[in-house]
Order: C-alpha cells, then structure tokens, then sequence
C-alpha cells in the first residue's frame, strides 16, 4: 500500500484566509463546492469538483504537498505529490 511520505514533517497552520471560503473562488465571483486547507502555509483553496479547481492550481504553483478537508464534520487528508489518502 502507497504511504505518504510528507505528512508527519507538516505543520498545523491556522487558515490563512480571513474569510471561510476560496478567496480565488470570491474574487471571480464563482462559489466553491467545498474547501481546502494546505497544510504547509494554511491557503484555503476549492476542492477539483469546484469551478477554479484552487486547492490543486495552488499545489502546482508552490509545491506544498498535503492539503485536508475544510468541510465541518471531515478530517482526511490528500497528498498530491505521492497520489494517496492520508
């Protein structure tokens, strides 16, 4: 079974965002379906099922490798980089 190699060396950073939504998603004007939170800076971005795809377009643009779930009652974890669950 594939493991992840990067969540036990992360942070536990506050939301980065002040308000509870993607701020990518706010300032198009588009709603994200559900939300994101990076756990290396604390950027919340949308979920791949949303318009913008945020969450993902932000691990792209800057490496950070794990993200969990920002929806009340869930607590997964996904790593982009080694594709699993965490």
């Amino acid at each position: 079974m594939k493991q992840c190699t990067h969540a036990d060396a992360l942070p536990h950073p506050e939301p980065a965002a002040l308000s509870e939504t993607c701020p990518e998603c706010l300032a198009a004007g588009t709603h994200p379906v559900q939300l994101r939170l990076c756990l290396t800076c604390g950027h919340v971005g949308c979920c791949d099922s949303s318009p913008g795809r945020h969450a993902t377009e932000h691990h792209e643009k800057s490496g950070h490798p794990v993200m969990r779930t920002f929806e009340p009652g869930e607590n997964w974890r996904w790593c982009f980089v080694d594709h699993v669950l965490v």
